[in-house]
């Protein structure tokens, strides 16, 4: 699949159909009980059913030789009882084979949640979130359609195939040979029809995962996309995405109707084949009318599980197709968890970038040479234009991506994503569906209501909390109670609480609420952050004045770090930055913000424009003032490393630019 400026997208893997096959016996391994106790009733149903054709037969012999109606008494009995045992044994045959469909689709789902959330950030990303987001919904919902209806009718199905064939071996061999008459049409049509329909679903399922990247671009990007005046190009790429997925669609449907009336073809060839054997041997005494008559009920009776199974095929191509990608995702190796191997970290752990070059896409580097130390229990700022590379340096500290060169260092181990080293919060919180106190729980399991109150009342959150309908019950997050910017934040911090970390990243974590959030969520995090190392990337200037040292990015490099102090003092790219901010605030507030107290508020330049001899970009993410609260910060390590002039060579760090992807 290829993105929008023409580069191939490396999708996540497609298992082959060896593997998948050998994926299915491995989840089906442990429930062979289960299987052969479903297996055997079927059995029993189908064996009982098959005695209906011939009590029919044995009806119409006692017609044509006019015994008297008290004859028909017990076959028509006979025929109300099979009719009730066949119904109970195929209803738990079949709800036996259901539940070990089911059984089996669950494993399969938590083995692909778990490596889901395994995946290294940067390899979904050059999956695109697409691609992933089919194989969640689309795939999953192929599978579970398939297990939930195909697999007990196919099993059923098949089981009265080759009992019915052998019923009408019993009654006479020549009926057998004339219904095997059908048989090479429907191999013929069943073998056409897998050979055009597999590559048909795979390809079809490339192109979904395509067209639903296309429109999660479009719609995620919709302000871009009307400030640019771009919506008749993006219309223009749905449109053209959509289009192949309808073209596809089309295809597999007239390739079923092909299938279908092929197999009526092989319908028609073997029922005259019966009926004219059931001739041939009644003219010549060789059996019954009655007998005749089941061998043409056998024949009939197959039409219905014969086309069950060979249309099923289409629902198990789209499936086996689906399972395919499911199964790929599972089988990726899971990277190494270097925390595992490493000595537990006791206290806040130190951070050791050397050397750090990182780009999304190969050739366009977004981070060149990096090198940083954080000293444990140091709360250093990043700050920098839009495009400095800042939340880049964030994710690679975090874990969620893993340097193309250079090495980081948290604790003397690699950092990973699973939160034990290092907690991140970003401006993007996502609340999950349910009670808000097993929300907060997903961060400790085992917490406790009253660890739950002391997390949310650090954060100050708990008040609110308490004002819900039903406190920490209350249902939140998608159908449920909504929740304000801030509030999804203080509940994120609360969270980070919880899982209690010894390195916290907070990228951002406060810029989304606000004038009127903006202070809360400082005090928040200001708690939040005591004790623990800390690598704020800094929206506004507030929280870079509060922290122990400020590094300056621009362009993927380091140009500036010191203390808030001491890089005023330099006159350099930070001074710029502070002076052009404090320009628009009063004397009062610049004062505080210097002390590390600024209150919650706009830090845009007054006018909203570029700041003399700065550059700031206009809309960019140039730090803006904030409320940082005086007092709590874990005091700066001794022997701060001086200010670092940026090098003649590059560029400024407020350089005019639009967006910053990725950063």
């Amino acid at each position: 699949m290829t993105t929008e400026d023409g580069t191939e997208r490396d999708l996540l893997p497609t298992a082959t159909p060896a593997r998948t096959r050998a994926a299915v016996r491995e989840l089906l391994r442990p429930h062979r009980v289960l299987a052969g106790a479903g297996f055997a009733v079927l059995v029993v149903a189908t064996a009982v059913g098959l005695l209906t054709q011939p009590l029919l037969g044995r009806i119409v012999d006692l017609v044509t030789r006019h015994r008297s109606p008290d004859a028909l008494t017990w076959p028509v009995l006979a025929l109300a009882g099979i009719a009730l045992v066949q119904g109970a044994s195929t209803a738990w045959g079949m709800a036996l084979v259901s539940r070990l469909g089911e059984t089996a689709l669950a494993r399969l789902r938590e083995l692909f949640v778990e490596r889901a959330l395994s995946l290294p950030l940067d390899r979904v990303e050059r999956a695109g979130s697409g691609d992933l987001n089919a194989r969640v919904t689309r795939d999953v919902s192929r599978v579970a359609e398939a297990v939930r209806t195909a697999l007990p009718e196919l099993a059923r199905s098949g089981l009265s195939i080759v009992l019915t064939l052998g019923a009408l071996a019993l009654l006479d061999w020549r009926f057998l040979v004339a219904a095997l008459v059908a048989v090479p049409v429907q191999a013929w049509t069943a073998r056409w029809y897998v050979r055009h329909a597999v590559p048909l679903y795979a390809r079809e399922r490339i192109v979904t995962g395509a067209q639903q990247q296309q429109l999660l671009d479009t719609i995620g990007g919709a302000r871009t996309v009307r400030a640019y005046g771009l919506q008749a190009e993006h219309d223009r790429r749905v449109t053209a995405r959509s289009r192949a997925a309808v073209d596809l669609t089309m295809r597999g449907v007239r390739l079923v109707l092909r299938f279908y009336g092929r197999l009526h073809v092989a319908e028609y060839l073997g029922l005259a084949a019966v009926l004219l054997t059931g001739f041939l041997l009644v003219r010549d005494d060789a059996v019954s009318v009655g007998t005749a008559t089941a061998a043409a009920l056998y024949f009939h009776s197959l039409f219905t599980p014969v086309n069950t199974a060979l249309v099923l095929l289409d629902d198990a191509q789209s499936a086996t197709a689906g399972l395919a990608r499911l199964v790929g995702v599972v089988d990726v190796r899971a990277e190494e968890d270097a925390a595992d191997g490493a000595a537990p970290v006791t206290g806040p752990p130190g951070v050791v970038v050397s050397g750090v070059t990182h780009a999304y896409v190969p050739g366009r580097p977004v981070l060149h040479g990096v090198d940083l130390e954080v000293r444990p229990g140091e709360r250093v700022a990043l700050v920098g234009a839009s495009g400095a590379g800042k939340t880049t340096l964030a994710k690679l500290v975090a874990g969620l991506h893993r340097a193309e060169s250079g090495s980081v260092r948290v604790g003397g181990a690699e950092p990973d994503a699973s939160g034990r080293l290092v907690g991140l919060v970003t401006q993007e919180v996502h609340v999950f569906a349910g009670p808000l106190a097993e929300d907060l729980r997903l961060a400790r399991p085992g917490a406790d209501e009253a660890e739950l109150r002391a997390a949310l009342a650090a954060v100050g959150a708990l008040e609110w909390v308490e004002r819900l309908p039903e406190g920490l019950d209350t249902v939140v997050g998608e159908g449920g109670h909504r929740l304000t910017t801030d509030r999804a934040q203080q509940l994120a911090l609360a969270r980070l609480l919880l899982a209690d970390p010894p390195l916290v990243v907070l990228d951002e974590a406060t810029a989304e609420a606000g004038s009127s959030g903006a202070r809360v969520l400082d005090e928040a995090a200001e708690r939040a952050l005591r004790g623990r190392t800390a690598l704020v990337v800094a929206h506004r200037l507030g929280q870079a004045a509060a922290a122990d040292r400020v590094v300056v990015m621009d362009a993927g490099r380091i140009v500036e770090q010191g203390t808030h102090e001491e890089l005023l003092a330099a006159g350099g790219a930070y001074a710029t930055l502070w002076r052009a901010w404090s320009g628009s605030r009063s004397p009062g507030e610049s004062v505080r913000a210097a002390e590390g107290g600024v209150p919650a508020g706009d830090a845009t330049p007054a006018g909203g424009g570029t700041p003399a001899g700065g550059g700031t970009p206009a809309g960019g993410n140039t730090p803006a003032g904030g409320n940082t609260p005086a007092g709590g910060r874990v005091p700066a390590a001794k022997g701060r490393p001086a200010p670092v002039p940026p090098p003649s060579s590059a560029p400024s760090p407020t350089h005019p630019e639009i967006s910053e992807a990725p950063r």
